[in-house]
């Protein structure tokens, strides 16, 4: 583990993203690593209100991952919290307005990140199944190790 310099997490506020967080503050305290905690979202949601209807009927609590307002800051704040608990010396947040895969991959590259670590929630859920798993996208297309955290 005394090789990774930078691990990045992705986030979005649920109690998967948070045992993500956790295990990535976990492995970056241990490595003396950065960490970067990273949460996209997308401002104003969807155009169509019937898209946005329908989104809401299907997803249900998860509606508010592709919908609506999204307090970004705020899960940024809670999880670089539990990333200062988790004895995190350095831990740097970012918001991004945008798809989460593209967003994680994204800052993954920019910040040179030796390892990514999602939550493995969206894998088979019914919302991973009409939307695309992050988890899976990630894994597909970041330029770094990523890490899967069991967290349902």
């Amino acid at each position: 583990m005394s090789d990774y310099k930078l691990v990045a997490v992705g986030t979005d506020g649920s109690s998967s993203a948070t045992a993500a967080v956790t295990r990535a503050a976990a492995i970056a305290a241990d490595a003396g690593a950065k960490l970067l905690i990273i949460c996209a979202y997308e401002r104003g949601g969807r155009s169509d209100t019937r898209d946005r209807a329908e989104a809401e009927r299907a997803l249900g609590d998860e509606a508010y991952k592709i919908i609506g307002s999204n307090p970004a800051e705020e899960k940024l704040r809670d999880a670089r919290d539990v990333a200062r608990r988790a004895g995190v010396d350095e831990v740097n947040t970012v918001a991004v307005e945008g798809e989460p895969v593209q967003a994680i991959c994204d800052k993954v590259e920019l910040h040179h990140a030796d390892l990514v670590v999602v939550g493995n929630k969206g894998l088979a859920s019914f919302a991973g199944r009409l939307l695309g798993s992050v988890p899976a996208e990630v894994s597909r297309r970041s330029p770094t190790d990523v890490l899967i955290v069991h967290t349902t």
